[in-house]
């Protein structure tokens, strides 16, 4: 579970989050959506510990990943906007180096990039170097790596950005079966098809507050709309 509670975070004069709360419950994938500046990737960095809050805190499973930050990242996958990746390092290194950081033996890494090859379709990238990937394929890396540990708690910050039809079928098969497994999932996407399909509660943060929560039927409801996209719209241009 992670819960965020009044957090806020400002840059120079720039009030980046002003006061955002909300909880992400086990065996449920909870919705960010957002403006571009409204202040959502900034709440994501703080929730996996790249950023400190200026007040409010996060808990991750009960760590803060300000302060207890080795353990918060031991029960979190993160896949942040930025890949990240060593270039001169094949996929496999990449994802085989991140398991080894997460305390996984060789073997335990072997097998579990066994399992996410089968289902991110990554046979003929593992073993090529990730400097001249394309988009999509660096994505795949960087999803594996996030989930390489097999954490309970995930964040994934626009994870079919790049992907082609069948990589995106599986991610989403892939985010399902954390689900089902008892995991947190935080999606935050600008897909609104997907975060309807897929998400059990949505947290809508405009100008750096939480402007609503809910389900889709709940923000159609309050906003008269019959479609999640329409129904952001009016819930963003009501802040």
């Amino acid at each position: 579970m992670i819960q965020v509670e009044n957090v806020a975070k400002s840059f120079g004069s720039v009030q980046a989050v002003q006061s955002v709360s909300f909880t992400a419950l086990d065996g449920q994938i909870t919705g960010l959506l957002g403006p571009n500046g409204a202040g959502k990737s900034t709440t994501i960095r703080m929730m996996y510990g790249l950023l400190r809050p200026d007040s409010g805190m996060v808990s991750v499973d009960g760590f803060d990943p300000s302060t207890q930050t080795l353990e918060a990242r031991r029960c979190l996958g993160a896949l942040p906007d930025a890949y990240g990746l060593y270039p001169r390092l094949s996929a496999k290194e990449n994802i085989t180096y991140f398991a080894r950081l997460q305390g996984m033996s060789l073997q335990q890494a072997n097998k579990r990039i066994d399992e996410l090859n089968e289902l991110l379709d990554m046979e003929e990238i593992l073993s090529r170097r990730v400097d001249g990937f394309s988009q999509g394929q660096r994505m795949k890396v960087s999803i594996a790596r996030a989930i390489v540990h097999d954490p309970k708690n995930v964040i994934l910050d626009e994870p079919t950005n790049g992907l082609d039809v069948m990589t995106t079928r599986a991610m989403r098969i892939l985010i399902r079966r954390m689900k089902e497994a008892g995991c947190c999932v935080i999606l935050s996407s600008h897909i609104m098809q997907e975060v309807s399909a897929l998400c059990d509660e949505i947290v809508v943060i405009a100008s750096g507050k939480v402007v609503a929560t809910g389900n889709v039927d709940d923000f159609c409801a309050r906003t008269g709309e019959t479609d999640l996209e329409e129904a952001f719209v009016k819930l963003v241009c009501e802040t």
